[in-house]
């Protein structure tokens, strides 16, 4: 069985994916079972005592200085939950509950939360047998966490709300039941630990930067099959123009471009055709590489935050001490995605623009829309037109979501991240990127049909044998939105990648 250990402190990406995508299990580390139990006991304690403290012994938000009776906390507690379930919009995907549940598990299992094992067992359960809340994509500001979306999943846990079971959308307590797993009822501390936290806007934006990154290698890929079909200058990717310029993506993309056309008699040196290539040929490495970067950075940023505590308050039981603070905010995230999307948003400006040069008979030696007879066939010209209305698209979505801030709960909470916005329009934008880039494959295939077919390099030879896979070249026009779909299916399936990798080595 392919368990994942969750400790509070050592979750990563492809961890994530593991428990997301592959449906790994799960299992609490000794030590994190420890630290979790001693928290619950820290909150035993205060309730016992009469402390007042936010969100166990008062109420919450602006309610924070009403308190609350020690036998009306477990009624405080479901009223959380059953108030907070206001999400609008179609469900998450089952992968994207199932990582938003992983990360929570992982935060409370830091043992800063004062929720009871039993209660994060669970949690645990739901997730190893395959129960899976559905959660509204909308209705989170990104700070006090994701209550919204976090409180559907919670809902569930105390057998109400819905889930998928099985392939079966039912209700939360019959998904339970079948599963048989037992509901619970939250006591002082529980729900607030359970939804209050960036677990959902983390996990929509971790996912989508794992992706990029596959993605970002992709670009290369089919940026270099453009190069073969254009005849493309070489001496652009030389690595001593990198090395006076050393950002690390720029000379890792240049590299792969290099291992890539390695061996091609249809790329050329500068002055046998012409002096310079447009910029969106000689620049491969330098727009490509930025949003490289970009995307590193994103991911060492995710990572700091699966393995951290973002509810409130956090209790500290070694020192007996409560303390409210705001590590709900979903800013430090909110930012990244953003950055996110900017920078896969220019992978897919660049391809288009190259689609445009493959077309485009003023820009190359190619026939107009790269078919036979042009007039009576269109060829691919409105392939080029999709792939302008999805970069246009993309445009508007990479508006920075985090600028924006909406006072909520009468103005105490005055300045929250829209973080959940910034991570689901990163994960829109990367599909557009995909979709984008299967067109550039089946372009830039269609291109070295005229010519450089039996000239590819090693890299681009195993690239172009791959899309043939899946599209036959073009002779006349036909339904285009086939090949389109076919291609974008190779892109979604990372199999592309793994294909050419397995013939010149890892791609940087």
């Amino acid at each position: 069985m392919k368990v994942i250990c969750v400790n509070g402190n050592s979750l990563t990406l492809e961890d994530l994916v593991k428990v997301s995508r592959e449906n790994y299990k799960v299992e609490l580390a000794k030590e994190a079972i420890e630290r979790v139990s001693k928290s619950r006991e820290a909150v035993d304690e205060f309730v016992e005592e009469g402390k007042v403290i936010y969100g166990i012994t008062t109420g919450f938000g602006k309610f924070s200085d009403v308190l609350i009776s020690k036998d009306q906390t477990k009624e405080l507690q479901r009223n959380l939950i059953v108030s907070d379930c206001c999400g609008v919009g179609k469900p998450y995907s089952e992968e994207i509950v199932r990582a938003a549940m992983l990360l929570r598990v992982n935060a409370l299992a830091k043992g800063f939360s004062g929720i009871r094992l039993s209660t994060l067992n669970v949690l645990i359960k739901m997730l190893n047998k395959g129960v899976h809340p559905v959660v509204p994509e909308k209705g989170s500001v990104g700070a006090s966490g994701d209550l919204c979306p976090l409180a559907h999943i919670v809902l569930v846990m105390l057998g109400e709300g819905e889930a998928f079971y099985q392939g079966k959308r039912m209700k939360g307590f019959e998904a339970m039941k079948d599963a048989g797993i037992e509901t619970v009822e939250l006591i002082a501390k529980e729900g607030l630990a359970l939804i209050n936290g960036t677990c959902v806007l983390t996990a929509v934006g971790a996912l989508a930067a794992y992706d990029a990154k596959m993605v970002a290698k992709l670009s290369d890929i089919s940026a270099a099959m453009t190069v073969e079909a254009l005849n493309g200058i070489v001496d652009a990717y030389d690595k001593r123009v990198h090395e006076v310029r050393p950002h690390e993506g720029q000379i890792n993309c240049a590299q792969n471009m290099l291992n890539l056309l390695a061996g091609s008699k249809s790329t050329t040196r500068q002055g046998e055709i012409r002096v310079q290539d447009a910029y969106t040929l000689r620049c491969i490495p330098q727009i490509h590489g930025a949003s490289r970067d970009a995307i590193d950075y994103v991911i060492k940023k995710v990572t700091i935050e699966l393995n951290s505590a973002t509810d409130n308050p956090l209790i500290f039981s070694e020192d007996k001490e409560v303390i409210s603070g705001g590590n709900f905010h979903g800013q430090p995230m909110a930012l990244v995605f953003d950055f996110l999307s900017i920078a896969i948003a220019e992978l897919a400006n660049v391809a288009e623009r190259r689609i445009e040069r493959l077309v485009n008979p003023a820009l190359s030696r190619l026939p107009a829309f790269l078919v036979k007879n042009g007039g009576l066939n269109d060829g691919l010209m409105i392939p080029q037109y999709v792939a302008a209305a999805l970069v246009s698209e993309n445009k508007v979505l990479a508006h920075p979501a985090c600028v924006d801030s909406i006072p909520t709960c009468a103005n105490q909470e005055d300045h929250v991240s829209m973080g959940s916005i910034s991570a689901r329009q990163s994960r829109e934008i990367l599909n557009n990127v995909m979709h984008v880039l299967g067109i550039e494959l089946m372009t830039a295939a269609q291109a070295i049909e005229f010519g450089a077919k039996e000239k590819l390099g090693k890299g681009t030879k195993v690239a172009y044998a791959k899309v043939r896979e899946y599209v036959e070249p073009v002779e006349n026009d036909r339904v285009f939105h086939i090949d389109m779909h076919e291609c974008y299916k190779l892109v979604a399936s990372h199999e592309l990648v793994k294909a050419v990798e397995e013939e010149i080595g890892e791609l940087k």
